[in-house]
């Protein structure tokens, strides 16, 4: 094994990557992305599957070190799935944000388990997978009934590379409407419609489907004992990546961002979620319920920081200016999901802020959110920040200034969820040997940042 790597496929809502981590070590030794947007098709927005598949095959025979991967892991993120014939052609690979699933929003709500039976709310758009099935259902027949196969999108790449088609539980437990998961069972809505068995036999994210098939394998120079593991929701493996570092027992939390800040917490009592409140229940890799709320906290950040470039790294003399002009920042900029649905994003003596300003603005805002999700979680323990908000200099400090009690610490900086591949490929407790202990952030001692928070609170229920 010592000079084993293993491939992580993270397809994001944004971006596409790819990297190669060595096993022992869990050093990253290349990597690669592209963009992931939708494609304008007829009926319905998709997302990009077979472009992603077919970069993935470029970049795997451009890889240094190809023949020494023995497996492949892949994430990807929730609300997906593709829809397969008979004959194995992709048919429909539905992207969540196409306005058109609210057609049938009023009709569909009467056909959903309850929310104390799934913890998924009714959220907009084609958020809730069962959503876009039910679409499909009424408003495009002829194209649903050739399906055969629902694959959710993690297991989509799995099969296309090893042959073996699965479901998993971090995914369908993902606000799909279609899992119940006090009970590990699909719910009534799922079995009632026929989609249950049109999903393939569930199987652990850890399970090996079987090895790169064969043709494939040679076209691109891998080796013919690379193995193809089923693969993950990309919050949850951001989570899974963690759960093994920490004591049994003792409480910790995670929020993992992306285009998306999800705070997943342990030990939350599901009776606390509020499904008007974005807060649902994710189902972690073992099957248990983890209390999750969840925001667009990327596509908000670049909402706020506008025109300027969304690279700009916010500094403390930028937050102070920002708090010394009184500038604010309120819920939300994005359509989609978040704990202040209803409400209209708007910023307040914004106008004159330079770039770093603008940054500075919206890490204090997105940090402001989070800390309200992981309020309404409950959330106590360790707090750990993985992906792009943990390279983010002024968000961890602040974030930490909020919650005094918890001990916030940076995560897995350069790959955010996919950190989750290692633990997946190795068994996790392998995958954190050797891993120094994170180090505790230091709260922001600045000026102004406790009466900001005050103000931001109230002008939210003014």
């Amino acid at each position: 094994m010592c000079n084993d790597l293993i491939a992580v496929i993270d397809v994001g809502k944004t971006n596409a990557k790819l990297f190669l981590v060595e096993a022992v070590s869990g050093e990253i030794v290349w990597t690669a992305q592209r963009p992931n947007p939708a494609i304008p098709t007829s009926p319905l927005l998709q997302l990009d599957v077979l472009g992603v598949e077919a970069w993935l095959l470029r970049k795997f025979a451009a890889a240094p070190r190809k023949d020494e991967i023995r497996r492949i892991v892949p994430i990807a993120h929730g609300a997906a799935a593709v829809l397969i014939d008979a004959s194995d052609k992709v048919l429909l690979a539905p992207d969540y944000e196409d306005v058109a699933f609210n057609a049938k929003r009023d009709e569909y709500a009467l056909e959903r388990d309850s929310f104390a039976s799934t913890f998924s709310p009714h959220l907009p758009f084609g958020l809730n997978l069962g959503t876009q099935l039910h679409y499909l259902e009424m408003q495009r027949p002829e194209i649903f009934r050739n399906v055969a196969h629902i694959l959710l999108l993690p297991q989509f790449f799995a099969w296309r590379l090893s042959g073996v088609m699965a479901s998993e539980v971090t995914s369908l437990g993902c606000h799909t409407d279609l899992w119940r998961p006090l009970e590990g069972c699909f719910s009534l809505l799922a079995e009632r419609w026929g989609w249950a068995r049109l999903l393939p036999p569930m199987r652990a994210a850890s399970d090996v489907l079987g090895p790169v098939r064969r043709k494939l394998a040679a076209s691109v120079g891998l080796h013919p004992d690379c193995r193809v593991i089923c693969g993950i929701h990309d919050s949850n493996a951001s989570f899974l990546a963690h759960l093994y570092r920490r004591p049994a027992g003792r409480p910790f939390a995670v929020v993992s961002s992306g285009t998306w800040t999800v705070a997943m917490a342990t030990n939350v009592d599901l009776r606390r979620l509020r499904q008007e409140r974005d807060m649902l229940a994710n189902v972690d890799a073992f099957g248990t319920p983890v209390g999750t709320a969840r925001f667009m906290g990327g596509r908000e950040y670049q909402a706020i920081v506008g025109d300027h470039e969304a690279a700009t790294t916010p500094t403390a003399s930028a937050l102070r200016s920002v708090l010394g002009q009184g500038a604010m920042a309120l819920p939300t900029f994005a359509k989609t999901g978040g704990p202040f649905q209803g409400k209209h994003g708007r910023l307040v003596g914004a106008a004159g802020l330079n770039a770093t300003e603008r940054a500075a603005l919206a890490t204090l805002y997105v940090a402001l959110v989070t800390n309200e999700m992981l309020d309404l979680l409950g959330a106590a323990g360790d707090l750990i920040i993985d992906g792009p908000l943990a390279i983010n200099p002024m968000f961890a400090p602040i974030l930490a200034a909020f919650r005094p009690a918890s001990s916030v610490r940076l995560g897995d900086t350069a790959v955010g969820a996919a950190s989750g591949g290692p633990a997946l490929a190795l068994g996790a407790r392998r995958s954190a040997r050797g891993r120094p202990p994170q180090a505790v952030v230091h709260p922001l001692m600045i000026e102004g940042l406790a009466a900001h928070q005050r103000q931001w609170r109230e002008n939210l229920s003014a």
